[in-house]
């Protein structure tokens, strides 16, 4: 296994890391994917462990805290060898601070997900979406308090468009608080737009990708093909509302190349569009999610070895789409360089 840099935090965490979104079974469909309990979660755990995985990812949502505190069940005894990764903010009762990144409900989240989790400091603590109504200077304030505290070590976002986060980043800086590390963003071979914006970013400001659904919610695990009818069972009959739309034709020629780089490794078709997220530009970590212990050990399969270069070139031609204004390369750079600015 293979460990990286979580940005410029100097904090190292394995290039794949486990999403336990399976994990309780509670709530409605969006945030309960599985219903993975104790048992089997320590199971998984011992896997990745095996393998060298440190980073387990989970948020306050997932099932209602149920993920959250099977996680924390889990790891029990191990926790030393485990970088924690939870997020909040999004609505966690029926109360009207019960949301939000309201220092009230920041304090109260943060000091709720620990016992859940059964620890006293969280490694990586995410806001799962940003909050308009509360003023940046108030979070990036309540967030370094809680830093310095003790109760969180690295802070990061997930879901936040880059204006955002270079709001955020610029008021930490200014008053001293603690930055932003770490971007758990949805980036997949059939979901390139983490690339126009918030990939240059990262890279500027020292942001790690966290990588979630890096098989474009299903439809990358190498079970649908051309004419051919969803399986049985599959998630995508039930989350095609939550899902980015993707354009059909793309998505089979997508398929289909990976199936040719498939053959030619002797890998899977998710093994092969994982391990191309692993070559792209500010990835730290990507996040696999696993209902049984066959699927994690296949999804495990993804590390240690490489994509050549005329493979990575093939998936990238296949999987381009033309980035909107102002990405678009003409106003990027080729149309200053063939005509440049009058004097």
């Amino acid at each position: 296994m293979e460990y990286r840099f979580l940005g410029q935090s100097g904090f190292k965490v394995s290039s794949l890391g486990l999403g336990a979104g399976t994990f309780g079974g509670k709530g409605p469909l969006f945030s309960a994917w599985g219903n993975t309990d104790v048992k089997e979660a320590a199971r998984l755990i011992d896997i990745c462990l095996d393998a060298g995985v440190n980073l387990f990812d989970t948020a306050d949502v997932y099932s209602d805290g149920a993920s959250e505190a099977i996680l924390g069940a889990a790891i029990k005894g191990r926790r030393d060898r485990v970088v924690l990764s939870t997020k909040l903010t999004l609505r966690m009762g029926d109360e009207p601070n019960d949301v939000g990144a309201s220092r009230h409900h920041l304090i109260k989240a943060t000091d709720q997900a620990l016992k859940r989790l059964d620890t006293d400091h969280i490694d990586i603590l995410q806001l799962h979406h940003f909050d308009a109504m509360t003023p940046v200077e108030s979070v990036m304030a309540t967030l370094d308090d809680l830093v310095r505290a003790g109760k969180v070590r690295y802070l990061g976002v997930s879901n936040f468009s880059g204006w955002q986060i270079m709001k955020s980043q610029a008021v930490a800086e200014r008053y001293g608080y603690t930055r932003f590390v770490a971007n758990q963003a949805y980036y997949s071979l059939v979901g390139r737009d983490y690339e126009w914006e918030l990939m240059p970013l990262g890279q500027d400001q020292g942001l790690g990708a966290i990588v979630w659904s890096p098989l474009g919610w299903g439809r990358l695990t190498g079970k649908i093909r051309r004419n051919q009818p969803l399986p049985p069972g599959s998630r995508l009959h039930q989350t095609a509302g939550f899902a980015p739309p993707v354009e059909e034709e793309r998505l089979y020629q997508i398929i289909e190349t990976l199936e040719c780089i498939a053959e030619e490794r002797g890998k899977s078709v998710p093994q092969v569009a994982l391990n191309w997220l692993l070559q792209r530009p500010t990835v730290s970590s990507v996040l696999i999610g696993a209902r049984n212990e066959e699927q994690l050990r296949h999804n495990l399969g993804a590390v240690d070895w490489q994509l050549d270069g005329d493979q990575m070139r093939r998936l990238d031609e296949v999987s381009a789409v033309t980035p909107p204004y102002p990405y678009y390369p003409y106003w990027n750079g080729q149309f200053a360089e063939r005509n440049p600015a009058p004097v």
